[in-house]
This record gives C-alpha cells, sequence and structure tokens, in this order.
C-alpha cells in the first residue's frame, strides 16, 4: 500500500497510550487472597493480596470492607521489597488492617466516604461469545472483579446492529458476535461501578455451567 506511511498495526497495539483506561479516583481493592504465614517470626501476620481495581490508597485511610460493612484502618501496605507510601492501579500489593475482620477472597475494601454501588439485578451491555445462543432465564456463572458467583438472564432490552447503531427491539434472541442490553440477576450481591468509570468493578464475564467455556463478556451500564 504505497498511500500508506503509518505505523505497523502490532506497532499501534504496543505503543497506543492506555493510561486513561486506570480509575485513579475511585479507591477499589478485590480481594484474592488471605495470607497467613503461620511462622514463627510472622505470628501475628495477617495480610489481604490482591491486585488495586480503582484509586490511589495510603496508609491510614478509614475503610469499610464488603459486604460486612465492618469499618477499619489501613494500616500498611505490603509488597516483596517492603512497605509503600502509597498504591495505585494495576499494582498488586497486600493490605494490613488495623483489625482482625473475617475477609475471604471476592471481598471489597473500599473506602469509607467512596462506596461501590451494590445490587443484585445490573444491566450490562454484553458481547455474546458463543455459537449456543443466549437462554432467556438460563443459569450462568457469573466472574466480577476476584468474586465468583451464578445469576440467571432476566430480559433482553435489545439488541445493538452493528452497522448501523440502530436499536432491534423486535428480534431479541442473541447469538454469536450479537451485541445486546441485558439484566441480570446474581446469586449474592455485587459491589460495582459502571464501566464508564471503572473498567475492573464494571465488567464481567459469563460462563457456560456445562462446559466451563466463556460465553459472554459484559460491561456494566
Amino acid at each position: 500500500m504505497d498511500w500508506y506511511d503509518g505505523p505497523t498495526l502490532l506497532e499501534a497495539l504496543e505503543t497506543i497510550d492506555i493510561r486513561s483506561d486506570a480509575d485513579f479516583k475511585n479507591c477499589r481493592f478485590p480481594v484474592q487472597y488471605v495470607i497467613r504465614p503461620l511462622r514463627e517470626e510472622y505470628h501475628d501476620y495477617r495480610g489481604y493480596a490482591g491486585r488495586i481495581a480503582g484509586g490511589v490508597w495510603k496508609p491510614g485511610e478509614k475503610v469499610t470492607v464488603l459486604p460486612s460493612g465492618i469499618e477499619t484502618t489501613l494500616e500498611a501496605i505490603d509488597t516483596m521489597t517492603g512497605e509503600l507510601k502509597e498504591a495505585f492501579p494495576p499494582q498488586s500489593v497486600t493490605f494490613r488492617l488495623a483489625h482482625d475482620i473475617d475477609i475471604s477472597r471476592g471481598d471489597m475494601i473500599v473506602p469509607v466516604a467512596s462506596k461501590p454501588k451494590v445490587a443484585q439485578e445490573v444491566d450490562l451491555m454484553v458481547c455474546w461469545l458463543s455459537e449456543k445462543p443466549m437462554v432467556m432465564g438460563g443459569k450462568y456463572v457469573i466472574r466480577h472483579t476476584t468474586s465468583e458467583l451464578r445469576g440467571i438472564i432476566r430480559r433482553v432490552g435489545y439488541k445493538v446492529n452493528i452497522n448501523n447503531l440502530e436499536e432491534n427491539r423486535e428480534d431479541l434472541s442473541v447469538g454469536l458476535n450479537e451485541i445486546a442490553r441485558i439484566t441480570i440477576k446474581t446469586s449474592k450481591p455485587i459491589f460495582y461501578d459502571s464501566y464508564k468509570e471503572n473498567h475492573i468493578t464494571g465488567s464481567v464475564i459469563i460462563i457456560d455451567e456445562a462446559t466451563n467455556n466463556t460465553v459472554g463478556a459484559g460491561m456494566i451500564i
């Protein structure tokens, strides 16, 4: 193509600026793993490990643990090389809290003054990735941050015509590579922000219970 003098596709993908994708405003920390070394030198150590999903965290902040709602203080932020004075996305760190709290994978640590939305029924824009069509009322596994739970498809609002972006409210069957607005209901509450605010807490994947295949990728509205 003699007329084209721009970068290659691979070069463009490798150099695109994605810093704006991170949410530095809303502090979110989904807990992935609870660290208890059970060794004499770390006899009382209890840390909560995960990858920061949003915000700039500093020791001394007042935090809430969801879903329990228990409030405490962020005592320290640990890494392999020592403590940090602040941490931000997408760093993987370990939080130490001022109080021993019953926390497990799937819980979320957030600031007292800036909590996410909590609901069992959420609206998504979903891209369907399976040759097997979406089943209305069907049960699926929903993965959201570090949490895995069950959910059902409650309704399909409309499909998006990818050629002209018009909304199709007549044919509501959703098949391979189609995009639709849907509502799901989950077996327990999820803690979320809209996808526009936070790409991590605002996204889910939908998994077929029978095959364990990922059948949908959703952005929470």
